[in-house]
């Protein structure tokens, strides 16, 4: 921000008093507020105040300096709607997005109008956190995608806004997201049959994925790698929720590597649900150059207690 810089600016905001540590860069601060249309704007000299934010996320990005530690605090209430491909693009390097509020509050960006509408981390060392993802048609293809490396998407909630929408798949990646780490985030799909998977990573390295819950309807597992191996991963603290019920043993998967080349470790702490009574245990992880970490939990329709799963690396895939 310009001007004189205090540890702390206070402001009160929609009857909440707002209290933001500007010591945690030496970056720009600013903020983003769709509501305050009066005294918002979209150019150059917004945004250092919330009394006079921009009035969406890209404005803001476009004002940032990449590699400078700039941080965006998007306050509570703000909504946009994304309708095109990189609708959100965050394409200077090194930028942390931060929403503030809770619930129903936090800034959230609905899709809808075109499958292809998306959210992009396209600049390397992006950070997102706290910010709500809804999807609001059929066959979307990724509402939030990584293309960049050492990216980290923290805290965030994914779900569908419309119940009878499905999108093919919530987060997505290409082959240059290296180092990615998604944590503590909800991944929530429709009751029936129409998403792919919830997750799917594409030649992903390093992966790093913790402490996350994900429920759908997935034909091709919650968690997907597909497109390309991604080497080194580690997959631990996952609650998995697969509410497919396709006949046949394994045919429900948690975890699933369709490339059967990506590595890492699966574990500890991996709970899965499988929705279908038949001996599917080793369905909760389908990937044979994987090594699995105990404990890993596998329940099914029947309502037993969860098993500790009995893949054996090498030979289940």
């Amino acid at each position: 921000m310009g001007g004189a810089r205090t540890s702390f600016f206070s402001q009160w905001n929609n009857g909440n008093m707002m209290l933001v540590d500007q010591a945690l860069t030496t970056g720009n601060v600013f903020f983003v507020d769709s509501g305050n249309t009066t005294k918002g704007g979209a150019t150059a000299g917004y945004g250092t105040s919330p009394d006079a934010p921009f009035l969406t996320l890209d404005a803001a990005i476009g004002n940032c300096t990449a590699n400078n530690g700039d941080i965006i605090f998007v306050l509570p209430g703000h909504a946009e709607t994304i309708i095109a491909d990189s609708g959100v693009d965050i394409d200077q390097a090194g930028i942390t997005v931060i929403g503030l509020g809770s619930g129903a509050a936090r800034p959230t960006f609905t899709f809808q109008g075109n499958v292809g509408a998306d959210f992009k981390l396209a600049a390397a060392s992006t950070v997102i956190k706290n910010l709500l993802f809804l999807n609001n048609l059929d066959n979307t293809t990724g509402i939030v995608e990584v293309s960049a490396a050492d990216c980290k998407i923290l805290g965030c909630e994914f779900r569908e806004l419309d119940p009878a929408a499905f999108a093919d798949v919530l987060l997505l990646t290409t082959t240059a997201a290296h180092r990615l780490e998604v944590a503590d985030c909800l991944f929530r799909g429709n009751d029936g049959n129409g998403a792919v998977s919830l997750a799917q990573f594409v030649g992903s390295d390093d992966l790093h994925m913790h402490h996350c819950h994900l429920e759908a309807d997935c034909t091709a597992g919650l968690i997907g790698f597909i497109g390309g191996a991604s080497l080194r991963v580690h997959l631990h603290d996952l609650q998995l929720y697969n509410e497919d019920n396709t006949a046949g043993a394994d045919a429900i998967q948690g975890i699933i590597d369709t490339i059967t080349g990506s590595t890492g470790i699966i574990g500890p702490n991996i709970e899965v649900f499988l929705n279908l009574n038949a001996a599917n245990v080793s369905g909760g992880v389908v990937g044979a150059t994987f090594h699995c970490f105990r404990p890993i939990h596998v329940a099914n329709v029947a309502g037993e207690g969860a098993m500790p799963i009995d893949r054996v690396d090498s030979t289940d895939i």
